[in-house]
């Protein structure tokens, strides 16, 4: 992958783990058949943007989850929150578990991943089979490097753009982006950069921003300081979008009753688990809250996976759904996710996620195998 730099860390190359879940069934003849799923764990190899990261999430799966979720016999995905509930924390690896037998359970019923979220969602509706693809552009500069970025990214479709932003790197880069394409859906994401300031000073910084027409500032403070971001909700008319602050519902919660957002990133890996992320949106939509699902550079397996959740209706704006190409060249899985001439991506046909791994390149690309059956 190419360069990425952002406030939790930079990226020029991308280890994470896939998770291979395997249930057994019969086949039409009445013969014992296999069907497997796959999840990710797309943890940060380092522990910037939350407390969890690869290395940790790794050894959390193999020494607590797996042996937890194989004691309990869990078959259904409805039961791995309880499952895995003993542990504590470590969100990206139990939605990695999660991930992995949504996509099994799926196959074997012959039922895309997205029909079934659309099933159990409380807002009801249908996904749609076209869902409109966002794409983030990390650190760094010039700004005239960074406007040549943006307007490939815009040749190639995307409706939406979200730049990283940190004192120092916030309005120019914006506001130059900005009068190119005056209609574009533009994000600003600082990864609480803005957290030393406080809220007070923070909104004195930021405030210039509000000009530009920005349709997220997303998580300019602390991921622990709900309170700040209500403040500085207070001081701003821009609106506030959470991410690294929003872990669980009940945190979604706390912060939409102190005012401390407008605008919810939903991301299944943060919040440990697929269906966690639909109870969320559940709450966002029955509260009129704009929502879109987020993203951790993930490869074709966890992206198929946040396709399905992102086509839920709920989802008001363009989410971290870049293609396959964005990141990876090529990608892990077959078919590919394609960026469609309107700037959308279509949900795969098939059950399941609708990918499926490429053997060789998993070949490839494993520095490490582990099998823990029950």
């Amino acid at each position: 992958m190419g360069h990425w730099s952002s406030g939790a860390g930079s990226l020029s190359s991308r280890r994470s783990i896939l998770v291979r879940a395997v249930l057994s069934a019969r086949g039409p003849d009445g013969s014992p058949a296999e069907v497997e799923g796959w999840g990710e764990c797309p943890a940060m190899p380092e522990p910037t943007y939350s407390a969890d990261y690869l290395d940790g999430e790794e050894q959390v799966l193999e020494r607590f989850l797996v042996p937890a979720l194989l004691r309990s016999g869990v078959v259904r995905t409805e039961d791995v929150r309880s499952a895995l509930a003993g542990t504590k924390g470590h969100h990206p690896a139990k939605a990695s578990l999660e991930g992995a037998l949504l996509d099994a359970e799926t196959r074997l019923s012959g039922t895309r991943t997205a029909d079934w979220l659309a099933s159990r969602s409380a807002s009801g509706g249908r996904p749609r089979e076209r869902v409109p693809a966002g794409v983030a552009i990390g650190l760094g500069g010039p700004v005239g490097r960074l406007v040549e970025e943006v307007g490939r990214r815009v040749e190639e479709g995307y409706r939406r753009v979200k730049l990283k932003i940190r004192p120092g790197w916030d309005r120019e880069p914006l506001a130059a982006v900005r009068q190119q394409w005056p209609a574009l859906v533009l994000f600003a994401d600082a990864n609480g950069a803005y957290a030393a300031s406080g809220p007070e000073e923070a909104a004195k910084e930021l405030a210039p921003l509000s000009e530009l027409g920005l349709a997220a500032l997303e998580q300019p403070l602390g991921d622990d300081d709900l309170v700040g971001h209500a403040r500085f909700a207070e001081l701003t008319d821009l609106p506030v979008c959470l991410d690294e602050a929003l872990p669980s519902v009940a945190a979604l919660g706390s912060a939409l009753r102190l005012g401390a957002c407008r605008v919810a990133n939903i991301k299944a890996s943060r919040m440990g688990g697929y269906l966690n992320a639909l109870s969320a949106l559940d709450v966002c939509t029955s509260r009129g809250v704009p929502a879109w699902c987020g993203g951790m550079v993930e490869t074709g397996v966890g992206r198929a996976a946040n396709l399905a959740l992102a086509s839920l209706p709920g989802f008001s704006l363009p989410g971290d759904l870049s293609a396959s190409g964005r990141f990876f060249a090529p990608d892990i899985v077959v078919p590919p996710l394609v960026l469609g001439p309107d700037g959308d991506l279509a949900l795969p046909a098939g059950a399941g996620s609708g990918v499926d791994l490429d053997a060789r390149l998993l070949d490839r690309a494993s520095t490490r195998r582990t099998w823990l059956g029950a």
